[in-house]
């Protein structure tokens, strides 16, 4: 079968290759893969800015349809169709995974990087890892659960985000329009998106399309002093950090008000950041770091986009190949893409 292989450490050698095609072991089934999303992960490992260890399928965002099942298999059966939560390997013995956060466990190796991903026509997968998604929903619908489950991980489930709201979104890429998006459907009152000039063709664009109306552009505006201007002088109830800039970064608590709350999903690649410390102490403020995404998330990520109060398909720009991948990639990181998919196979089924 084809598969989007990382082969060697370095940046660079990614290629389409012939594998095997896998079979299911105990408790796994074999599903064939509708499509597949490219993630800032995904990016770091071509350049080698992320832990992983080829040769590697890439890709973690996957859906499609269970086409055969394995010994010891309960509750999945051929023809269903999936979404899956990437916490491959995780021990299952240690404190994080006894309490529920196998999402963290050091020993988790997740597809992509730590064994092999969605980037293929074919992967199997650990049943106890996969959500049934509906038959009405898309197979675009489906590649953006995995995304929208760390929006609501992040934002609902860990920040509490709560009904009346004003919440600021740093950083209007695909993480943050959705965290935009889930921050709207848990009913903040108001949702502010900023982004910089380079933002303005495209995403905050899309931010607008989707009915954002309060936006924020760095490059003609004054961020601080519109959020501040737009919550009455107070500041805002949580910000929602995803740019991942260690210079915009330091902003988050001039945006939020006193015992306010911050939460951080944008990574730097490794880069420091300067910290205005007393800031974050006198204005008493709970900042909130998050990593993947919480078992409980993922049914309502499904949710939420299956009825349609986070119509996450509509960030979507790019659907290629598995021989295409360069220039999907390539157009992500040149902020030309705002989601990618790639479609393994002969696409849709």
């Amino acid at each position: 079968m084809k598969a989007l292989v990382k082969t060697q450490k370095g940046v660079g050698f990614i290629e389409v290759r012939d594998v095997p095609e896998p079979e299911p072991g105990a408790a796994q089934v074999k599903i064939r893969i509708a499509a597949c999303g490219v993630c800032g992960s995904d990016i770091h490992v071509r350049h080698d800015r992320f832990p992983y260890w080829p040769p590697v399928t890439l890709g973690h965002e996957f859906t499609g349809t269970v086409i055969e099942t394995g010994p010891e298999c309960r509750s999945l059966k051929i023809g269903d169709r999936v979404v899956a939560e990437p916490h491959t390997k995780a021990c299952g013995a240690c404190s994080l995974c006894r309490t529920g956060n196998i999402q963290i466990c050091a020993q988790k190796r997740s597809p992509g990087w730590g064994i092999d991903g969605g980037m293929a026509e074919f992967i199997c997968y650990p049943e106890v890892l996969l959500h049934r998604i509906p038959e009405a929903m898309t197979w675009d619908q489906g590649a953006m659960v995995e995304p929208t489950a760390n929006a609501v991980t992040d934002l609902i489930e860990r920040t509490g985000v709560t009904a009346g709201d004003f919440v600021v979104v740093q950083g209007p890429g695909a993480i943050g329009l959705l965290c935009a998006m889930v921050a709207r459907a848990a009913g903040a009152r108001e949702v502010a998106i900023i982004g910089t000039a380079g933002d303005e063709s495209m995403r905050l664009k899309k931010a607008r399309e989707l009915g954002f109306s309060q936006i924020i552009n760095t490059g003609s505006q004054d961020p601080v002093a519109e959020v501040l201007r737009q919550t009455g002088n107070e500041g805002a109830d949580i910000v929602v950090e995803c740019s991942g800039s260690p210079k915009a970064i330091p902003l988050t608590v001039d945006f939020v008000k006193k015992r306010g709350k911050i939460c951080v999903i944008g990574l730097t690649g490794g880069q420091p950041v300067e910290i205005p410390w007393d800031k974050f102490s006198f204005k008493v403020v709970n900042v909130i770091f998050n990593l993947s995404t919480a078992y409980t998330s993922w049914d309502r990520a499904i949710n939420l986009i299956s009825n349609g109060a986070v119509p996450a398909e509509k960030l979507i720009t790019h659907r290629e190949p598995l021989e295409n991948w360069q220039h999907a990639f390539d157009d992500v990181e040149k902020l030309k893409a705002l989601k990618a998919v790639m479609i393994p196979g002969e696409g849709d089924q």
